[in-house]
């Protein structure tokens, strides 16, 4: 591979990234962000003369400018070091998004932080009441089925994306 093809390659996938792909049309909340939600979340930064508008010259310069940052050797190649490192600043600030909503909506005392209490009983009050669809106080085997089916049927519009952090208290 040269040089150029190499430089291309990692342009295109880095564009992919910022601006969203086929992959991420298939993919809900869960799985990952969907093209139209990342270009809204994007949308100002890649409207430099802040038209409301994107034309290919301002996705082409935002492209470049990502490319330019990712590439923290200056050699105008992105290796595999320098793309992990990229995803990985981009997983980082997921992380702390959807773990900074999960204390806002799970801290009942307001203590900036969850205790293991606040977890399980949200996790009780989340699932188990999701699940005991007849509201007796107990989960039949019929509703756990009913649940799991759900549970599946949400993942496939959803692409089958992973948990992530705290899934499992969030489904």
């Amino acid at each position: 591979m040269t040089g150029k093809f190499k430089t291309g390659a990692a342009a295109i996938a880095l564009l992919s990234a910022t601006i969203g792909s086929a992959a991420f049309a298939e993919r809900g909340p869960r799985g990952g962000e969907g093209p139209g939600e990342m270009m809204v979340q994007m949308f100002d930064t890649i409207d430099a003369d802040k038209d409301g508008k994107i034309t290919e010259a301002e996705i082409e310069a935002h492209r470049a400018a990502e490319f330019t940052a990712a590439d923290t050797n200056a050699d105008g190649v992105l290796s595999a070091e320098e793309l992990a490192a990229r995803e990985l600043v981009r997983m980082q600030a997921r992380a702390t998004e959807r773990a900074t909503r999960m204390i806002e909506e799970m801290d009942d005392n307001a203590d900036g932080g969850l205790s293991a209490e606040e977890l399980s009983q949200t996790v009780r009050e989340r699932r188990f009441s999701r699940m005991d669809t007849d509201g007796d106080g107990a989960v039949s085997k019929a509703e756990a089925e009913a649940m799991m089916d759900r549970f599946a049927e949400g993942r496939k519009h959803r692409g089958g994306g992973g948990h992530g952090m705290g899934g499992w208290m969030n489904d």
